[in-house]
């Protein structure tokens, strides 16, 4: 069928307006001579793989939506959630009569067909109510179809999708009928559809819409609003909802750009989860998050679509994301290229639409034909199992990337991806934490055109590849549980309390520096005061236990905490973003001196928590920056007990703009205000 949504197709133009061609990998080459070094931590705890984690998107103008052929296709790539009925349309789907005004509905697409195909598939439904043209009485009246007469036990609803797409920021592409287009008008909704669904069902998860950091429109405030629609939805509907739902298109120009955009990951679930807890309320904590679109920005039926799904897939869930859900199962062909050697259809489905374009020159492979993604979602099925824990791992290389897990049988799975496009890259792992078997581990290889993974060599990874590596333990060993509910308190700027529950002879706490970890320390009790850091810094720990016999444990899920500013000194500094528009913004620094003696000529330092932040421009100093570290100096004087001055600059960010919290005034470390 034609690309159904006329969004998502003129997104895809937009995002592919530039494709470039990628050169095809060299056949037979050689690889690198010396090996990349990849570093696997065992000590350095992730998030656990949730039951939900590996999901795709169906929609009501899909006519394979209800086939056997296509749920087979789907619980073979161990797809364990759907979303439906098809993002911007759930804003115009009416379930019980099963109609879109302004839009087509297949046939045998109903509500029911999709539960039945879903189970086939063996895979939990995600839902979406419609918010741009329903109402909340009939969202509660679609709950209770579904899990008083029907007894599907339908989990997990979200209200709406991409309602900031309204036109409250300028660009209009989801369907909204109300008359107040605002965040407070939709988290006031929000709140009203919860509280009726889950009058139906308490045991229901209701999600609400949240903008990606540093994605339109995150960081903008609307004429008439007085905060960003995050912080607006957060604060009023924070209480009654169970996850924030988030959608990321990151684009990109060329293959390498678009694959490399995983890099802003860790990062924006960080940025996601301070708004969380800062404006959500004292239910901040319980509140997950869900990523239930994303594709990639060249590629998408070949190799940098394989890469960017099982590089994006394994860094969200690495990163705590319940869900994460590919845009689409069908789609349509776009406008074709050759992409890494491969013809490329432009087409946003994981599976093949057996369409061609309108002059009838290019045409896709037959119908359900699985595409590149596919396959790769297929590979993260056997690497990512529901119950395992992630753990860091890092390369030498910054073309090689890796990810591992730790299985509750011993096991341990590493996913390599070499995003090198014409060479193959020896590797040599190190393990820390792990002692695996003599045995050789079990190899799975998807390489540039391939039609599936097969066996391949756990030394040197093909081109344009992906290989996961399942080892097994040197020996079974009887440990103790691992520690949990890890927290953070008394943070100063200098030091920080971790606590945590559990029960064993002795606990040693680590921080984790990429995929190396320091220990800090090692208590008989259950929390530990960690001393000497930095101001204005991201700590991440993980606790491990230790029985009477010297056994180790799991490591405990990670816990994140930056230190303050010191509460008193004899500067204080106040920054502020003014104006963002969601890829730069006017900042603000106010500097007071609070000294006993007057500053003669100043310098303020701080360092950018990322390496995509810097200054465009800035005024009232001289600017410099070197690397991440800036520099604003001025030969003016600053007088003694309040002298006070104000700066400013332009800032630009690519990716999550997550502003500096520690800064220096001659370099004195100044308190915030």
């Amino acid at each position: 069928m034609q690309s159904a949504i006329p969004r998502r197709a003129a997104l895809g133009a937009a995002l592919l307006a530039a494709t470039a061609l990628v050169a095809p990998p060299a056949q037979g080459a050689f690889a690198a001579t010396t090996p990349v070094s990849v570093t696997v931590n065992a000590r350095a705890g992730l998030a656990t793989v949730p039951a939900t984690a590996l999901g795709v998107n169906d929609a009501i103008w899909d006519s394979q939506l209800g086939t056997n052929a296509v749920a087979d296709l789907l619980g073979d790539a161990g797809v364990n959630m759907i979303r439906y009925p098809g993002g911007s349309y759930a804003d115009i789907y009416h379930w019980e009569t099963h109609t879109a005004p302004g839009g087509y509905v297949a046939p045998n697409t109903d509500f029911d067909t999709f539960i039945a195909s879903a189970k086939r598939t063996g895979a939990e439904p995600m839902i979406i109510a419609n918010y741009g043209t329903g109402s909340a009485s009939e969202a509660a009246a679609w709950v209770r179809y579904a899990n008083v007469t029907k007894g599907y036990a339908a989990k997990y609803w979200t209200i709406g999708n991409e309602n900031y797409g309204n036109g409250r920021y300028g660009s209009a592409w989801e369907a909204d009928d109300h008359t107040d287009l605002s965040p407070t008008q939709y988290a006031n909704e929000v709140v009203a559809y919860a509280d009726a669904m889950k009058a139906v069902d308490p045991t229901i998860k209701v999600g609400a819409v949240l903008t990606t950091p540093a994605n339109w429109p995150d960081g903008i405030v609307a004429a008439g609003d007085s905060a960003t629609w995050n912080q607006t939805v957060l604060a009023i509907a924070g209480p009654h909802i169970d996850f924030a739902d988030v959608h990321w298109y990151p684009g990109g120009s060329t293959a390498a750009e678009a694959i490399g955009k995983t890099q802003y990951l860790d990062d924006t679930v960080y940025a996601l989860r301070q708004q969380i807890d800062s404006f959500a309320g004292p239910n901040a904590a319980k509140i997950g998050i869900s990523l239930t679109e994303l594709n990639v920005g060249v590629g998408q039926n070949t190799q940098p679509g394989a890469i960017f799904l099982a590089d994006a897939y394994s860094s969200l869930i690495a990163n705590g994301v319940f869900t994460v859900q590919w845009w689409n199962v069908h789609n349509g062909i776009g406008t074709p290229s050759t992409v890494a050697g491969q013809q490329d259809y432009n087409d946003f489905g994981l599976l093949s639409s057996g369409t061609c374009t309108a002059d009838n020159s290019v045409c896709e492979p037959a119908l359900n034909t699985p595409f590149a993604p596919y396959h790769a979602l297929k590979l993260l099925s056997s690497f990512l199992h529901p119950g395992d824990q992630m753990i860091r791992a890092a390369t030498s290389d910054p073309l090689i990337t890796a990810h591992a897990a730790r299985r509750p049988n011993g096991d341990l799975s590493v996913l390599l991806i070499n995003k090198d496009p014409s060479s193959a890259h020896d590797v040599a792992l190190n393990y820390s934490g792990y002692t695996p078997s003599s045995a050789a581990p079990t190899v799975l290889t998807y390489g540039n055109g391939d039609t599936a993974a097969h066996a391949g060599s756990a030394s040197t990874l093909p081109a344009y590849s992906l290989t996961l590596l399942t080892l097994h333990p040197s020996a079974a060993a009887t440990a103790p549980q691992a520690p949990s509910q890890l927290a953070a308190s008394a943070v100063t700027d200098r030091t920080a309390t971790i606590s945590w529950t559990g029960n064993a002879a002795k606990f040693e706490i680590y921080r984790a520096n990429g995929a190396v970890s320091e220990q800090l320390g090692e208590t008989t009790g259950k929390s530990f005061t960690v001393r000497n850091l930095q101001p204005g810094t991201r700590y991440t720990v993980n606790v491990l236990a230790r029985d009477a016999a010297g056994n180790q444990s799991w490591s405990s899920a990670p816990l994140t905490f930056t230190t303050g500013a010191p509460t008193t000194s004899s500067c204080s500094v106040k920054f502020a973003d003014t104006n963002d528009w969601a890829s730069g913004y006017v900042g603000q620094i106010d500097i007071t001196n609070t000294g006993a003696a007057p500053l003669n000529g100043w310098t303020l330092a701080y360092t950018w928590p990322t390496s995509w932040q810097s200054v465009s421009s800035g005024w009232s100093a001289t600017w410099t920056q070197t690397g991440a570290d800036v520099r604003v100096t001025s030969d003016a004087t600053l007088a003694a007990n309040g002298g006070a001055t104000s700066v400013g600059f332009v800032g630009a960010y690519s990716g999550p703009n997550i502003l500096p919290t520690a800064f220096t005034l001659n370099g004195t470390v100044c308190s915030l205000t």
